[in-house]
């Protein structure tokens, strides 16, 4: 008997499916992996430690609680530097893992092509992207949140923080791809911390320093937000673009096929780096169009409204009356006009009857003629009754504007004040710091020195005064004094304590004080 036998064939082995499907899928998945692997590195872990913390703790007490917004969108930019240097070492390191491992060879078996890992490894920059995002959100919104809050900030400022991180984990796979030694990073990091020292200090007219990925400027006033005349959307441009660029050309470099992985048909690698090759030009366009464009100095309509604020802001602003007094603000400032007319009535209420109801213009000033990094004082106003108050509030701020009410209250004008340097000087201190919860910590607070002894300059928003050590003493017993006996005694001798050169002697023999054992010589 014949038997058949009969094989039996087994079925095809399942195989992966191969397009464009199915390695995007792998991509995500591996760009996925990278990035919980890069959030969870020792150096992100301790740079968002420290940039989340110094935010809050410098957040709750930042401009004195009265922050104009156009400053706290710039406020943002600096420390999110120390995330974007610790995602440039660790996104270098997590790309170079396989050459530190020797398992480079092993890539040949996998069907994702280097520039496909690539790719995940730039993706996986993104989540610590927004996670600064939203920290820099975070910290401006709390600023506008804060009651004091004015003005209007800027979302080109806003972008910097986070394309500034995104630039520098670009960075950090381009070179990775570049430069397989471990030491290329450590170097460049101690390269971009040198340039910093440099590019952050204030170049007013050098149009490289917007070449650096945050540019700060320093100055002691804030200007209105029309009156920056900073590059803001063509800086985040020129990051954006940068940031592409440096992102293209890793793309670039690991499809050129430099690893064992780099089987791939040539018309596939064709179009791949002709895609690329298209896309790195179109970013380096965009990097290059910023970067021209926020060279181009301050526009000419900017330059002509800083001069306008500075000479004529009286043909800018709205004023609204309060008790008598007018208060000039420029339009971002008309919220804080009840701050100023509550200094305005407590230095007031002190006063003597001659001047208590008297009519004052509180007129906001600013000097804006020399951009963000300038610090030059302004000439005080030669009109009667008109007191300047600036565009900073809070803190000392406060007392110093109680300072320059006393001194027209007692003088009439304001250039008056300024050039007083006799007995009057007591009572004009008297009435600024007397209404005030700590007069002493006040006094020390509006003094060049930071001190409650002795002579000192005060600081003033126009023509600062000279206090004496006479003057200084007297000012003192006066506030050791219960406030309403104090007033008491200036209410009395109102016109003796305000006439024109009285002796400091005299003075303290008005207020029934012992006469000052200090010297009493003013500046020259």
């Amino acid at each position: 008997m014949n038997t058949t036998t009969t094989a039996t064939v087994p079925p095809p082995a399942a195989t992966a499916p191969d397009g464009p499907g199915t390695s995007g899928a792998a991509v995500f998945a591996l760009a996925r992996f990278e990035a919980r692997g890069l959030l969870t590195r020792l150096p992100v872990l301790v740079a968002f430690a420290v940039y989340t913390g110094w935010t809050v703790w410098r957040t709750r007490t930042s401009f004195e609680g009265f922050p104009a917004l156009q400053d706290a969108d710039r406020a943002t930019q600096s420390a999110p530097l120390l995330v974007g240097l610790a995602v440039l070492f660790s996104v270098n390191q997590a790309v170079l893992r396989s050459r530190r491992y020797d398992t480079e060879r092993h890539f040949a078996v996998l069907v994702l092509p280097p520039w496909h890992c690539t790719v995940a490894h730039l993706l996986s920059l993104l989540p610590a992207v927004l996670l600064v995002a939203v920290c820099v959100g975070g910290q401006f919104g709390w600023e506008a949140l804060k009651s004091g809050a004015v003005g209007n900030g800027s979302p080109g400022e806003l972008l910097v923080g986070p394309l500034s991180v995104l630039l520098l984990g670009a960075f950090g796979v381009l070179l990775a791809r570049l430069f397989t030694s471990a030491f290329a990073v450590p170097l460049l990091l101690v390269v971009l911390v040198f340039l910093a020292m440099f590019s952050t200090a204030p170049r007013e007219g050098d149009a490289t320093r917007w070449l650096m990925p945050v540019v700060v400027e320093y100055g002691s006033g804030t200007l209105p937000s029309e009156l920056l005349g900073r590059p803001a959307a063509w800086h985040a441009l020129y990051l954006a673009g940068f940031a592409l660029s440096a992102a293209l050309a890793a793309v670039l470099v690991s499809g050129e096929g430099s690893g064992p992985a780099g089987g791939r048909g040539v018309r596939g690698r064709f179009v791949g780096n002709r895609s690329v090759h298209a896309g790195l030009a179109g970013a380096v366009a965009l990097t290059l169009l910023g970067a021209v464009m926020q060279t181009g100095g301050v526009p000419a309509q900017t330059e002509e409204a800083r001069t306008r604020y500075s000479t004529v802001p009286q043909e800018l602003q709205k004023c609204v009356e309060r008790d008598g007094t007018s208060y000039c603000a420029f339009p971002e400032w008309t919220p804080r006009t009840g701050d100023w007319a509550e200094v305005v009535d407590r230095v007031r209420s002190l006063a003597g009857d001659a001047v208590r109801d008297r009519s004052l213009v509180v007129r906001q000033r600013v000097e804006a003629r020399y951009g963000l990094s300038g610090d030059a004082a302004m000439p005080p106003l030669t009109d009667p009754d008109e007191v300047s108050v600036g565009t900073r509030w809070g803190g000392d701020r406060v007392p110093e504007f109680a300072v320059a009410v006393a001194g027209v209250l007692v003088t009439g004008k304001e250039a008056g004040a300024g050039a007083m340097c006799d007995g009057r000087l007591v009572t004009v201190m008297w009435l600024a710091l007397a209404g005030r919860p700590d007069p002493l910590s006040d006094l020390s607070g509006i003094r060049l020195d930071d001190s409650t002894s002795g002579s000192a300059v005060v600081v003033s928003e126009t023509e600062p005064l000279y206090m004496t050590a006479a003057h200084t003493e007297l000012v003192r017993e006066l506030l050791d004094l219960p406030r309403e006996e104090a007033g008491a005694k200036v209410r009395a001798n109102w016109a003796g304590l305000t006439s024109p050169k009285v002796t400091t002697d005299r003075t303290a023999e008005l207020l029934g004080l012992d006469a000052p054992e200090e010297a009493d010589e003013c500046l020259e």
